[in-house]
């Protein structure tokens, strides 16, 4: 039977990104930017978000592809965010189909059709992308976003240098123990994800988790989850300074739902760590898998 430690260092192994899955990405990448090209200027795109961090957990879904707009497009600079994104989600729609393309808040997502199976395996392929229209503005971009009816500023390259920083200062820990956090967070058994967006627990952690790592997943675990839900009610800054709060989709209902459902994994937790003080090896393996999801190892 595998020891604990094991069991965590294979889990954050099972969550790594691997050659396959970056080249799926990248394949997706270059056909959905085929069919924007056939509607848009578009200088250059790229994939970014959680995936350029490597914090994206898996199964790999929502991956986050920015489309830079050249100058022919700059008249939707002028107008309601929600111009550009009906004018890619019908570009999109042409391509995939109604039932594959979504428009959403700040993007269009398309969803390719794939199974996840029991064990959250895709066979490497990418679940779904998001297609962000973007456009340069000195150092940083604008990105649509519905909810002020504004362009709000992002700047992808200092979140990535943020993360690098929080992680070499967490003992090159952070990435993994986040998308340990993000898997969690995107278990079916919550149905709708808990926290939203799942950035807003990379930007949590980027403040809460300090100090050095302590040497023990279940420890740091139990400590970070405690926090999320102590302070999942607080406003969190965009860490770029530039865009609206991170925690902005989180309204008085999410948070309260938040709440009970990080309640109750603060005493799933608490399960686990007993199990292991009591030498229950076996045992405490099985709460973490329940906790977690099947990614998770039992041996």
């Amino acid at each position: 039977m595998i020891s604990l430690p094991d069991a965590f260092k294979k889990f954050k192994s099972n969550l790594e990104l691997n050659e396959k899955e970056r080249t799926n990405a990248s394949k997706r990448q270059i056909e959905v930017r085929k069919y924007l090209d056939q509607d848009f200027q578009i200088d250059r795109s790229f994939l970014t978000g959680s995936y350029a961090r490597w914090t994206k957990s898996k199964p790999l879904k929502d991956v986050d592809i920015f489309f830079v707009l050249g100058k022919d497009e700059e008249h939707y600079r002028s107008k309601h965010p929600d111009e550009v994104l009906t004018a890619f989600y019908n570009s999109l729609v042409d391509a995939y189909g109604n039932d594959a393309v979504t428009k959403q808040g700040r993007s269009v997502g398309v969803d390719f059709g794939v199974v996840v199976d029991s064990a959250d395996n895709t066979d490497y392929r990418v679940v779904s992308v998001d297609a962000v229209p973007a456009f340069v503005k000195g150092n940083n971009f604008e990105i649509p976003n519905n909810a002020t009816g504004q362009w709000m500023g992002t700047n992808p390259e200092i979140h990535a240098a943020k993360a690098v920083a929080a992680h070499q200062a967490y003992g090159n820990e952070w990435k993994g123990l986040v998308r340990m956090v993000k898997y969690w967070n995107q278990n079916p058994r919550h149905g709708e994800k808990p926290i939203k967006p799942s950035f807003l627990i990379e930007v949590m952690a980027m403040q809460c988790l300090y100090g050095g790592w302590s040497g023990t997943h279940d420890r740091e675990i139990q400590a970070f989850f405690a926090t999320l839900r102590d302070r999942i009610d607080e406003d969190w800054p965009d860490p770029a300074g530039l865009g609206a709060p991170v925690s902005d989709r989180m309204d008085s209902a999410m948070i309260a739902r938040a709440q009970s459902i990080l309640n109750q994994a603060n005493r799933d937790i608490a399960t686990a760590i007993n199990f292991s003080r009591q030498g229950k090896n076996g045992e405490a393996l099985s709460a973490w898998r329940n906790f977690f999801g099947p990614k998770f190892p039992l041996s």
